[in-house]
C-alpha cells in the first residue's frame, strides 16, 4: 500500500521556521514524483513545492522561493519541507502528495495519486 504521512506543523510566529516531515511507504522516493500542497481555508489547494524522482527537477511556487526548501533523505525515505521566514499567509493544512508518475509536470492536485493526511500549519503572533 502507497502511503505518505506529514509531522511536524504547528503555531509559529511571524518570522519563525517550521519543518515539515513526510515519511513514505509502499514506495521509495526515486519511484514518483513527490511534493508538498497546501490549503486554506476558503481556499483551492495549491502545489507549494514539487521535486521529480531523480530529484533534478524542483519546483516552488512564486510566494515561497528563498523561503522554502524542499529535500530528501533517501536512507529513510523521507521528504521535508524547511519553511522558514513564515508568514501568516502561509497558515494552511500542507499535504504531502505521491505524484503518478516519476515526472510531475505541473505541481497540481490533479496529477497526484496518494495524500497524506496533512498537517496544520499556523503563523501568527
Amino acid at each position: 500500500q502507497l502511503q505518505v504521512v506529514e509531522s511536524g506543523g504547528g503555531l509559529v510566529h511571524p518570522g519563525g521556521s517550521l519543518r515539515l516531515s513526510c515519511a513514505a511507504s509502499g514506495f521509495t522516493l526515486d519511484d514518483y514524483a513527490i511534493g508538498w500542497f497546501r490549503q486554506a481555508p476558503g481556499k483551492e489547494r495549491e502545489g507549494v513545492s514539487c521535486v521529480s524522482d531523480t530529484g533534478n527537477v524542483i519546483f516552488y511556487t512564486d510566494s515561497v522561493k528563498g523561503r522554502f526548501t524542499i529535500s530528501r533523505d533517501m536512507a529513510k525515505n523521507t521528504l521535508y519541507l524547511q519553511m522558514t521566514n513564515l508568514k501568516p499567509a502561509d497558515s494552511a493544512k500542507y499535504y504531502c502528495a505521491r505524484f503518478r508518475t516519476q515526472q510531475f509536470g505541473l505541481c497540481a492536485p490533479s496529477r497526484v495519486g496518494t495524500w497524506g493526511q496533512g498537517t496544520l500549519v499556523t503563523v501568527s503572533s
